[in-house]
């Protein structure tokens, strides 16, 4: 089975868009979600994905995760019936001098505003770098999850957050 193990923070500076190797716009849409599963569709520039995401057993830290590559023909299509609301976001990719990739979205639209980062990592105590443009860690903390970001946009919340 398939785990995902992964931080997130807050972004305190845009200092990141220097250091990245690569950027991408991203739309995803969710086909269903609830109880800690989600079902997703994501447009990455010319590619497409399907991803069926399981519940987090450790406070958000890792969940089993299924991601297949899709036709984007056939994503645009599933995209139509996704629930309301498709999270818009550039993705901006920095890789940190002990190897670890950084994935840092900055969100569009209705969550404009909101600039996330998550590293993956092999395991849930493996060491890695924190890169200066790094903020308060929110693994776990369910407000800051996409599927929960497309019915709850941060606009509607997040004027307090501090990174």
């Amino acid at each position: 089975m398939a785990q995902e193990i992964e931080r997130k923070f807050l972004v305190k500076d845009s200092s990141y868009k220097q250091l990245a190797y690569n950027h991408t716009h991203i739309a995803q849409g969710y086909i269903a979600s609830g109880n800690g599963r989600t079902v997703r569709i994501r447009i990455r520039d010319d590619r497409a994905y399907l991803t069926i995401k399981g519940p987090s057993a450790d406070g958000g830290l890792s969940r089993y995760e299924f991601e297949t590559e899709v036709a984007v023909a056939d994503a645009r299509d599933l995209m139509q019936i996704c629930q309301p609301g498709i999270v818009q976001k550039t993705r901006w990719l920095v890789r940190c001098n002990d190897g670890h990739v950084f994935e840092v979205d900055e969100f569009e639209g209705d969550n404009e505003g909101l600039v996330m980062a998550e590293v993956e990592l092999g395991s849930a105590d493996e060491a890695y770098e924190k890169p200066d443009f790094i903020g308060r860690e929110v693994t776990g903390d369910h407000r800051f999850y996409n599927s929960h970001l497309r019915s709850n946009p941060f606009k509607l919340w997040g004027k307090d957050i501090k990174p």
